[in-house]
């Protein structure tokens, strides 16, 4: 489905949002107040652009929030964000706001204001570790709490190399879902090999726990 999103803060995080949206078909409006950097958007061609406040409700209004499915506030500031998800649910209830905030700690806070936060920083620093520790262990996602989907590979020293789910013995608050590839869901007769990879769900104080039963 396509759909109708504006993103109010067109900085690093907020065009490569708008690019990623533009990409898959969805209709953007980026809303700006630095006037060289609407130029550099509409440059790129990948959004409409409306330069200014988007806390300012006459500004807000050009965007055409009534018409939206989503508003995206990504200013560095957080207290910006959730003035643009406040203002956007004024002109249309039904939106789906989501907001970015500056610490993971801060995103509970806004729970019951807006529908969705985001830390850009945990993504980065996820692919940072990613680059470092590539082969033994990964970190594909992280859910909406502290649990995490990992991806891990069995080595040949592991404790698990070879045997099904129901001979091991993996700690409480982990589960394996699926092998890397994704094509079905792990049972009790899956079987871990050496080499291959496998999703994990773990809570994070039994990450290193499983990752050491994946490695050996």
């Amino acid at each position: 489905m396509d759909l109708r999103v504006i993103v109010v803060g067109g900085g690093r995080v907020g065009f490569h949002a708008t690019e990623l949206l533009e990409a898959q078909g969805h209709r953007v409006v980026v809303v700006e107040r630095d006037p060289a950097r609407c130029e550099e958007i509409a440059d790129a061609y990948v959004a409409s652009v409306i330069e200014g406040d988007g806390t300012r409700p006459d500004v807000l209004r050009q965007a055409d929030p009534e018409r939206a499915d989503a508003v995206v506030a990504l200013t560095p500031d957080a207290g910006t964000n959730l003035g643009v998800c406040v203002l956007a649910s004024r002109f249309n209830p039904e939106v789906w706001t989501v907001m970015r905030v500056a610490t993971p700690a801060g995103a509970e806070g806004y729970a019951e204001v807006v529908d969705e936060t985001i830390f850009p920083e945990r993504a980065g620093a996820r692919l940072a570790v990613n680059a470092v520790t590539e082969g033994a262990m990964r970190a594909v996602e992280s859910l909406p709490g502290e649990l995490e989907i990992l991806e891990m590979r069995v080595t040949e020293a592991s404790p698990m190399a070879d045997r099904t789910l129901s001979e091991v013995s993996l700690p409480h608050g982990s589960l394996v879902v699926s092998a890397a590839d994704g094509h079905r869901i792990a049972s009790a007769d899956t079987t871990l090999e050496p080499g291959r990879a496998y999703l994990v769900a773990a809570e994070p104080d039994v990450t290193d726990e499983v990752r050491q039963l994946f490695q050996g």
